[in-house]
């Protein structure tokens, strides 16, 4: 196994640091340890473009690389330096660090690669062994988004709530500590960040009956420092902190047997100048209102920007963006900091482009509002009161009644994880917009289940309607885009429009470039001013991690993590092929000027045939099995059962037409492929009643096919 030596790193260090900018200074250039990231050099990270020592590149997190060898004018000669191959399967959506010339990045079941940032050559690797079956809590996939340099270490957040410390040098295992409850459905799929020498990490799990916080470790001895609670517990007891007692007087019911929800399973930011940490907080558990909280109320900290004093987990402010959230609308997208001139006055803000669909400009020492604006179309709300700071709701937002219309955005919101770029250049933010509404209809009786999806909706309202008129104009309506936004107007200032959603993150650079994946398989270059395409790779699969850019020796060097995957394919079924058929191929894909690599051929595969045993069931089954499936099984099979082409298209099971099925379902013979025992939920004649609903979507698949009407797989 190669291991680079301490004399090779200080020279990488000098060579990387001179790259695009100035000089490193003394203390720069006699580092002799891996990943030997600190505060000062994160807070000077501009001195050393050619590194991206922290998630946003700075603790910003503008995601802006200095660097501008790759340029407009001759991107076009951009071509693959290396690859990496990954060992899983599943949805990338990782952020890389480069720390002298050493590139560290996680991959799905979280975990972690270490290579020569220039070569690809691979160093070390590390496998948390999270186990296979923990996978059913993960609401949008066994992903994760990356790991935090601090001295040293690395520190990786495992889906099965672990926060670790690895040596950055060997990726030895130097303390694991243990976040969650483990008796509650908890996952953590994004990228620590470390403060002070604190590693803070929160956690995901709201769809599950979750209770959120936010932590704050020790980074040399793993030991708790703090834990601030984005949600108030059971009132009866004591609540852990002041605002909690405040905050419990927005709730009613007896939320805390549900969880409440409120994970923060994203967003992180720090503001050094003013000592202030900013953490986004996610959505209701469940989802619906009725249920979590029968007497309304805003449910604070649900869906807010929470500004917290890192040294002790002490609350500072908060500015809530979805009062009484209700449609999955977390504010746990990515926070970016800036300086920008207002009305002639440089204010210090933060942008926020979340689920809601708005664009939120917040005055980042007080989380006063002073801008926002609908980014793409939404129908919930006509816009937002600059005096109280409060959508203005439409009378379809809280779906009423029997009948109620679509809500745009949907669950898998205007913007999701997939990050945003923002350039000082152009001074516009560059975000991955999905256009996708959702038919929200409240169930009569809401009960709880542990493996099901806890949404407080009816399953079977949601479900893609088989009528080939109705099927058209859903599929027609469902768009993506890369949009320019001007922060300071509140105005798009350009557009690209895709086929579909769940596009990658962005990466702005000096270059007048922004850089973005597609999930139809592309990486492509924009001029960052004007939005004309210069420049377009096949990358194979879909790409939805956000890119990076770095230097090694004097050499500019771009790189994301490709890899099909994510809630989307894994949820939506039909919907997913909007945005291009792809397969799942997760690789590392690094790129410079000249570069002369070539990615193999795809293997031809031949498409599986439906082959479904006839459909004998009753209608009442049939539909008793749609519901249950709905419910447990689309999470991670695709609505209506179509597969999204990440996990198995269940219409094509070969167990439909023998109690395999029930071995697989009840029995649990695949649990160490992640597909649990359902034995403690459903009954023999549950699962009976699902393969037949599947038995049926399959022979209607299979005739649509024969119809020339196209099946999908």
């Amino acid at each position: 196994m190669f291991r680079p030596r301490a004399g090779v790193l200080v020279m990488v260090a000098v060579l990387v640091a001179g790259v695009g900018c100035r000089g490193p200074s003394s203390s720069e250039s006699a580092r002799t340890k891996p990943a030997d990231v600190d505060g000062a050099r994160i807070v000077n990270a501009d001195r050393e473009p050619g590194n991206w020592m922290t998630h946003g590149r700075t603790y910003s997190e503008q995601r802006f690389s200095p660097l501008k060898q790759i340029n407009q004018g001759n991107v076009g000669q951009l071509g693959l330096a290396w690859y990496y191959d990954l060992d899983t399967h599943r949805g990338q959506e990782a952020t890389p660090l480069v720390v002298d010339g050493v590139m560290y990045f996680t991959t799905a079941w979280s975990k972690v690669v270490a290579v020569n940032a220039a070569t690809g050559a691979l160093l070390w690797t590390y496998d948390p062994k999270v186990p296979p079956e923990w996978g059913v809590n993960a609401c949008c996939d066994v992903v994760n988004r990356g790991v935090a340099a601090w001295k040293g270490k690395l520190f990786l957040g495992t889906l099965d709530g672990r926060l670790v410390a690895l040596d950055a040098a060997t990726g030895k295992v130097i303390w694991d500590k243990l976040t969650i409850d483990p008796n509650y459905r908890y996952t953590i799929t994004g990228a620590p960040r470390v403060v002070k020498g604190k590693v803070i990490i929160g956690n995901g799990g709201a769809e599950m009956g979750v209770r959120g916080y936010v932590s704050a470790y020790d980074a040399d001895t793993g030991s708790m420092v703090w834990r601030f609670y984005t949600v108030p517990g059971d009132p009866s007891k004591p609540f852990e902190s002041p605002i909690l007692e405040k905050a419990a007087k927005t709730w009613t019911g007896e939320w805390w047997k549900l969880g409440g929800g409120g994970t923060v399973w994203d967003s992180i930011v720090y503001d050094p100048e003013l000592d202030l940490l900013y953490i986004g907080v996610g959505n209701g558990s469940p989802w619906n209102q009725r249920f979590r909280s029968p007497g309304g109320g805003d449910n604070l900290f649900l869906s807010s920007i929470v500004a917290l004093k890192p040294d002790t987990g002490e609350y500072v402010w908060h500015y809530q963006e979805t009062p009484g959230e209700m449609w999955d609308y977390t504010a746990a997208q990515q926070i970016t900091l800036a300086d920008i001139t207002i009305n002639g006055q440089i204010r210090k803000v933060l942008f926020h482009a979340p689920k809601n669909g708005f664009f939120y400009v917040l005055d980042r020492t007080t989380g006063t509002l002073i801008s926002a604006k609908p980014c793409t179309y939404v129908n919930w709300a006509t816009g937002v009161d600059m005096k109280t700071g409060r959508p203005i709701e439409t009378g379809i937002a809280r779906y009423p009644g029997d009948n109620p219309a679509p809500v745009v955005p949907g669950p898998l919101g205007a913007h999701s994880w997939q990050p945003m770029s923002f350039s000082p250049q152009t001074g516009l933010v560059y975000i991955p917009v999905n256009d996708v509404g959702f038919l929200y209809k409240s169930v009569a009786r809401f009960e709880p289940k542990k493996l099901a999806a806890n949404w407080g909706i009816d399953p079977v309202a949601v479900g893609m309607p088989q009528d080939p008129k109705i099927k058209k104009a859903i599929l027609d309506s469902i768009k993506g885009k890369l949009v320019a936004w001007d922060p300071v107007q509140q105005k798009q200032a350009w557009a690209i429009e895709r086929p579909g959603p769940w596009n990658g993150g962005t990466l702005a650079t000096a270059g007048n470039l922004v850089f973005e994946g597609t999930a139809g398989g592309r990486f492509e270059a924009y001029r960052a001013d004007s939005g004309e395409k210069i420049w377009s790779f096949d990358a194979q699969t879909g790409v939805m991690a956000g890119p990076v850019a770095y230097a090694v020796n004097g050499e500019q060097y771009l790189a994301v993590e490709a890899g099909w995957g994510g809630v989307f394919p894994l949820v939506t079924g039909e919907v997913a092929f909007k945005s291009g058929q792809v397969r799942n191929v997760s690789r590392m894909l690094v790129f410079k000027l000249g570069g002369k690599a070539k990615l193999p051929p795809l293997p031809e595969v031949e498409p599986p045939k439906l082959n479904p045993p006839a459909s004998t069931a009753s209608a009442a089954t049939i539909h008793k099995g749609e519901a249950i499936f709905q419910r447990y099984c689309s999470v991670c099979h695709g609505d209506v059962a179509v597969g999204g082409g990440v996990l198995p298209d269940l219409r094509y099971s070969d167990t439909l037409a023998s109690d395999g099925w029930f071995y697989v379902v009840l029995g649990g013979i695949l649990q160490q492929n992640g597909m649990v025992s359902f034995k403690k939920e459903l009954s023999h004649e549950d699962a009976a009643a699902i393969r037949a609903y599947v038995i049926f979507r399959a022979n209607q698949s299979k005739g649509e096919a024969e119809n020339g009407a196209g099946s999908h797989h």
